[in-house]
């Protein structure tokens, strides 16, 4: 039964891009939904994925954002350069400290918007675990009425290994001033100012 976490969250991020951006850099764009979401709100939009199988899926689904096979830690970033830089549930796929080349990245008053996954067990999760079956049971009944094709290629996915405890340490240590808040399905949002 389809219900993707990440995209659950695209309207609270959506509602964090900052004022007046205009240029946006998705990090981990799998097959390029949030880019295109970008894109549709004006920002010219650099989405980059380590994987050639989804890059090739989002290049099919157009949409305007230029994608990029590649892999941001190893992928000369321009300095101050990006309105915002968001990072959905990429960054437990490489290192932790990566967020401080996407700062590095950031233009003055540009944002960083990570919605991450967290290892480990919190109390938010025991109501995350009906909460998910309610969610993805109204998914599936909506997608048949519909008549819903299949979902399309999903990105490779990687078990988180670190706790939200180690993120907000970590976030705290790397971008003084971030904020890390806990989301229900196993998320976190990360969110940081230039």
């Amino acid at each position: 039964m389809p219900f993707d976490h990440n995209d659950h969250y695209h309207r609270l991020l959506l509602r964090r891009l900052p004022k007046d951006g205009r240029t946006a850099l998705d990090i981990g764009c799998g097959t390029g939904r949030f880019a295109r979401r970008l894109a549709g709100r004006g920002y010219e939009v650099d989405a980059l994925d380590p994987s050639a199988e989804v890059i090739a899926e989002a290049e099919a689904g157009g949409g305007g954002p230029r994608f990029r096979r590649a892999d941001v830690t190893a992928t000369d970033l321009p300095e101050g350069h990006y309105d915002v830089i968001t990072c959905l549930a990429s960054l437990h796929h490489m290192p932790f400290a990566t967020v401080t080349r996407l700062r590095a990245a950031l233009a003055p008053g540009g944002a960083l918007l990570v919605l991450g996954c967290y290892a480990g067990v919190t109390p938010l999760d025991l109501v995350a675990v009906p909460a998910n079956a309610a969610a993805r049971a109204a998914v599936h009944v909506a997608d048949r009425r519909r008549g819903a094709a299949p979902p399309p290629l999903k990105a490779p996915v990687r078990r988180p290994d670190m706790t939200l405890a180690a993120v907000r340490t970590e976030a705290g240590r790397l971008l003084p001033g971030s904020q890390v808040r806990q989301l229900l399905f196993w998320r976190y949002l990360l969110t940081y100012h230039a």
